[in-house]
């Protein structure tokens, strides 16, 4: 053999080796693939459960990137909390948590306006619900409250009640509602405490109100109701529903939430930790610990 012929075989027998190596290697797994071991599969509904007698579409990641949905962008970058409502201090209280956790749960600026008079909403989208409680319509608070007050730089503007809420006729009670064209959306407090809105019991209902409010936003970002695990977006008809689904969204909510608001997926997940801690919400404390092990 010659020696030109030798050098042009160790020259191939390099770069078979130099492919095979690349090839071989692990390819190194996403934050979301990472976590997505954490991800609780979902139950079968039980009959009166959101999910028993609907058949709704699995929204997957493709089907998120082709909607047309709101993001953020320069100068329409902030989250908008408008209470309505006569809210005693501890309401107030609980607002200006939610506007903590929001700000932390989609990394966006988040500011509360000055409550607005319940007295803005007209009898005639009032009425007296099945415990005897005034109910207002949810449209009518989206429509012709929310919309046309939705602050210029606002990408969600989002309106917090202690009135109970119903969405149409036939309905006994809705917990929140939100349009995903007009950024806007809006949640009642009435029902997260017992009817009773004092300190007692105030960490269920915090957290409650959390869950709701998040589920909300996610929504006017583009995210349908989630048939992945356990999360945040699985749609609710009840509180002990509600009571059930995690705090934390799934892996692949999270993925289509990150894809459009772009946030460093860690630092929301520690500062998360931390409003848990604070707030002695215990099993989201275990749940964020769970994913930060993870990404050690």
């Amino acid at each position: 053999m010659s020696r030109g012929k030798f050098k042009l075989i160790v020259k191939n027998f390099s770069l078979l080796s130099i492919f095979i190596l690349f090839s071989c290697q692990k390819k190194e797994k996403t934050y979301f693939e990472t976590i997505a071991i954490n991800d609780v599969q979902l139950k079968k509904p039980r009959y009166g459960e959101w999910r028993y007698n609907r058949n709704e579409h699995f929204q997957s990641f493709e089907d998120f990137q082709k909607l047309k949905k709101i993001k953020p962008e320069a100068g329409k970058n902030t989250i908008y909390l408008q209470p309505i409502g006569d809210f005693n201090e501890f309401q107030k209280k609980q607002i200006e948590l939610t506007k903590e956790y929001l700000k932390t749960y989609f990394q966006l600026e988040t500011k509360v306006l000055p409550s607005l008079s319940n007295s803005i909403i007209p009898r005639s989208v009032r009425r007296m619900g099945h415990d005897s409680q005034e109910q207002i319509s949810a449209g009518y608070v989206l429509d012709s409250i929310l919309i046309k007050r939705k602050p210029n730089d606002a990408v969600v503007f989002m309106g917090i009640t202690e009135r109970d809420l119903f969405p149409k006729p036939e309905w006994n009670y809705v917990f929140g509602l939100a349009s995903y064209k007009d950024g806007v959306g809006v949640t009642s407090m009435f029902r997260f405490y017992n009817g009773n809105l004092t300190e007692s019991g105030s960490n269920e209902g915090l957290e409650r109100l959390l869950k709701i409010s998040s589920h909300e936003i996610g929504h006017m970002f583009g995210i349908s109701h989630c048939l992945n695990a356990n999360c945040v977006m699985n749609g609710t008809n009840n509180l002990s529903e509600t009571d059930s689904h995690f705090a934390r969204a799934c892996s692949l909510c999270q993925q289509k939430l990150n894809s459009s608001l772009q946030y460093d997926n860690k630092k929301r997940l520690i500062e998360l930790k931390k409003f848990f801690e604070k707030q002695h919400l215990n099993s989201e404390i275990s749940r964020a610990e769970e994913d930060l092990k993870l990404l050690k």
